[in-house]
């Protein structure tokens, strides 16, 4: 039994939903997204959208709790927002942004220039003593991650001295050096 395909999604005021044969739209404040869906059936009534499935098949249930979540997260994203911050542990290790470009100085022979999508804002802070962060947030849920995952994946955090790009919060596994 899927408990979180059976919970109903709240719309947020300001959320307009839409099903359409097999393509569900959620506009907001924010933006707009869409995402096409089978296997389910998508109801909308008085201010919640239900998501239920034809029968208990192992793809249909998995399909329900899956699609739950996708809705769930759009309705989200187009009143909320999403945000992942990125931290960069290193000495030397910069970011700088221009607009949709992203420049990263990582040790490398050569900076990183990234050139990101519209919908992702980027933000750069830096402070004396303090470890670089980036701050990326959008509408999408999907594309922030992608392009956060992207970032980390230039460095990702090594295990000895915890240099690399790191999610803010994350907990990195140490392994002890050497011993003499």
């Amino acid at each position: 039994m899927s408990r979180i395909g059976n919970n109903p999604i709240s719309i947020p005021e300001g959320v307009t939903v839409e099903v359409k044969d097999n393509l569900i739209t959620v506009k907001g404040k924010l933006g707009e997204l869409t995402q096409e869906f089978s296997g389910v059936s998508i109801k909308v009534e008085d201010g919640n959208v239900e998501v239920s499935r034809p029968s208990d098949s192992k793809d249909h249930k998995a399909k329900h709790g899956l699609y739950r979540s996708l809705v769930a997260n759009m309705t989200e994203g187009v009143s909320k927002g999403w945000a992942k911050e990125l931290e960069l542990v290193g000495v030397g290790y910069r970011a700088s942004n221009q607009g949709q470009k992203l420049d990263l100085a990582l040790g490398f022979s050569h900076n990183i220039v990234i050139e990101l999508a519209p919908e992702v804002k980027v933000e750069t802070i830096s402070e004396k003593g303090k470890n670089p962060i980036i701050k990326l947030s959008s509408f999408d849920k999907q594309l922030v991650g992608q392009v956060a995952a992207k970032i980390r994946s230039f460095r990702k955090p090594e295990p000895y001295k915890g240099k690399g790009i790191k999610f803010v919060g994350e907990q990195l596994r140490r392994k002890a050096g050497k011993s003499a």
